[in-house]
């Protein structure tokens, strides 16, 4: 982060006037997991933390914003990780951001070009990517925050209302990016799932001991994954379009594609061609409610360098989540479907599951910035690749959280 930070500054120091911004998350939890061994520690739990209770830094989260005397801009975040099963420390976001005047029509350019998320979420809005309504992410913005980030570039092209006496904007935006070829390989080998974390740039994330993986027919997969390299040099794309009703809510659209080359495997490495289609909505409702909907549903291949299927997945997930906040209060609750179908033939990697989850969470401010929030979790999942390890093909796994929360 500080030779990110050290670059911005330089720039900003010759020639141009910038104002300079820092923030950020200290979020302190104490839980406890009814559950098995954690994805994140290479088993097949559904949660971030292994079974048991424990006590964490679940999120140390650093956003710089640097924003020149012109429209552009800056935004770094760095974050960091105490929580027994993977302790580390790293960047998540990087990019400059372009925001130009609108024009007389209404009509307003903008982009991005750097390290970032593909704009989806609806849940992760608050500083250094974290959710402002529960704990623990949906299952569609915790596989973001696992695999789903590039280097890449974006433009888009806003419409905006208020130029022609309406309170209707739209936008169309397209995103170019490379360093996603594995996308989609952690969603195979262990499924969905609800978790609090994002993948530092530079970490890679293990696999689970699955016999296809060890020794089975899929040997020569590393046993890490990296989550954002480059194979093949070709350029993925993601496409959507949004409608906003100013004060109320929106609607969006989109289709993700990283047009890997399947045939294409270095150092165990294999490059994953993940496509797929979204939907969300988020609305303002009466008596200070918010509703969020987001579903996803795509396909993911991996094949052998001669053309062969050896993975071939479909996915899906969908969330609806409530929320009310009144006075210091907030009370969220989500409810979740999802699941994984194995088309291809390999038969020692059956990635099939299914399941629902359930979160419940209540949230009390104390102070400016300062929260305290109490939080359940719950997921019904059947995955038979679990038998292989001694546990229930069906599985009820719990969580309870207690987290100290401070934006600065």
């Amino acid at each position: 982060m500080k030779y990110w930070v050290w670059i911005l500054s330089l720039y900003s120091s010759v020639g141009f006037a910038a104002e300079q911004s820092f923030s950020g998350i200290i979020d302190v939890r104490a839980s406890y997991t009814d559950g098995i061994t954690s994805y994140v520690d290479g088993g097949l739990g559904k949660f971030r933390y292994n079974p048991d209770g424990q006590l964490s830094l679940a999120q140390a989260g650093v956003s710089y914003d640097i924003d020149w005397d012109n429209p552009l801009s800056a935004h770094v975040v760095a974050n960091a990780y105490w929580d027994g099963v993977e302790d580390n420390i790293g960047i998540t976001e990087a990019y400059f951001k372009y925001k130009g005047l609108p024009w007389n029509n209404g009509l307003r350019l903008s982009g991005k070009l750097g390290v970032m998320y593909p704009e989806i979420s609806m849940e992760n809005i608050a500083t250094a990517w974290s959710s402002p309504y529960t704990l623990t992410y949906s299952g569609i913005n915790s596989w973001l925050g696992e695999e789903v980030r590039h280097i890449g570039a974006q433009l888009s092209l806003d419409y905006l209302g208020k130029f022609h006496d309406s309170r209707h904007d739209f936008t169309l935006s397209a995103e170019f990016f490379q360093n996603n070829d594995t996308t989609g390989a952690m969603l195979a080998w262990h499924g969905w799932t609800n978790s609090s974390r994002q993948t530092l740039w530079q970490e890679k994330l293990p696999l689970s001991e699955l016999p296809s993986l060890d020794g089975g027919s899929l040997s020569s997969q590393a046993k890490e994954s990296d989550p954002f390299l480059e194979l093949d040099d070709r350029i993925g794309y993601h496409v959507k379009t949004q409608w906003r009703m100013q004060g109320l809510g929106r609607l969006e659209v989109g289709y993700y594609d990283n047009d890997a080359d399947t045939r294409v495997v270095k150092q165990g490495q294999y490059a994953w061609l993940t496509q797929f289609v979204h939907m969300g909505t988020k609305w303002r409702l009466p008596y200070n409610m918010e509703v969020i909907a987001q579903y996803m549903k795509g396909d993911t291949l991996m094949q052998s360098p001669y053309g062969m299927n050896i993975v071939d997945n479909g996915f899906y997930s969908a969330f609806i989540l409530l929320s009310h906040r009144w006075q210091k209060h907030r009370l969220s609750a989500r409810f979740e479907d999802f699941s994984v179908t194995d088309d291809d033939l390999t038969f020692d990697d059956d990635n099939s599951e299914e399941g629902q989850a359930m979160t419940l969470s209540y949230s009390y401010q104390f102070s400016k910035g300062w929260f305290m929030q109490a939080e359940y979790n719950r997921i019904d999942s059947e995955r038979a690749a679990r038998v292989e390890q001694g546990y229930a093909k069906d599985l009820v796994e719990q969580q309870w959280q207690l987290a100290s929360r401070y934006y600065f």
